[in-house]
């Protein structure tokens, strides 16, 4: 299980839209907790949050310590402003101890596979995979080792490594990771071949003009 933790204050005033931009011009995101509690209307640091989104993902435990009250969510939205950078709300999703929750786990594949290095293509097709479990136990990613896949062979749902207490929602004779052959690609037929071919054989050239009499 991932764990991160941020700082946060209430957001008892300055609602609204105004409101909103003014909070992000002075480097702070408004965001709200639902879920398992009343919602809570929050402010995070627009920095310290912006440097951590590239590692968070809907399955990362995050704890909220707002004013000193400590709230365990998932992160379920924000909205970003591409132009300016910058990210203008966040939603979190209040979890509760105790109580089983599903959520979508990446699927990273790492390793070199054998038959990748006797010429064939890895595949992955699964990227991620719905889980049910409690807090505790969820994981923020399912690392998949597919270095002893060879050539025509495959990984599928069934094989993935999870701990104790964790459920799959999924088709296990999925397909997460396969090692394809490489098909070569058969050049489309021109009229000069097509002819030469039909020289060999004594059929018709291409042009329609009949074979010439020995």
């Amino acid at each position: 299980m991932s764990e991160m933790t941020f700082n946060a204050h209430r957001r008892t005033s300055d609602f609204g839209s105004a409101g909103s931009r003014r909070l992000v011009r002075a480097g702070k995101i408004p965001a709200v907790i639902y879920g398992h509690v009343a919602p809570q209307h929050i402010v995070l640091d627009a920095h310290e949050f912006e440097i951590a989104v590239g590692k968070l993902t809907e399955s990362t435990l995050i704890v909220l310590d707002v004013d000193g009250e400590k709230y365990e969510v998932l992160l379920k939205e924000f909205q970003d402003d591409l132009l300016s950078d910058t990210i203008r709300h966040i939603d979190f999703y209040a979890v509760k101890r105790g109580e089983k929750l599903r959520a979508y786990v990446p699927i990273i594949a790492k390793g070199n596979p054998v038959g990748c290095r006797e010429g064939g293509v890895l595949d992955v097709v699964l990227h991620e995979i719905e889980v049910e479990c409690l807090p505790k136990d969820l994981p923020s990613e399912i690392i998949v080792d597919v270095s002893g896949l060879g050539i025509n062979q495959h990984l599928a749902v069934k094989d993935l490594q999870l701990g104790a207490g964790i459920t799959i929602h999924h088709n296990l004779a999925d397909t997460v990771a396969s090692v394809k052959t490489v098909k070569a690609e058969v050049e489309p037929a021109t009229p000069e071949s097509a002819n030469a071919e039909a020289e060999v054989i004594g059929a018709a050239p291409a042009d329609g003009t009949a074979p010439a009499e020995e």
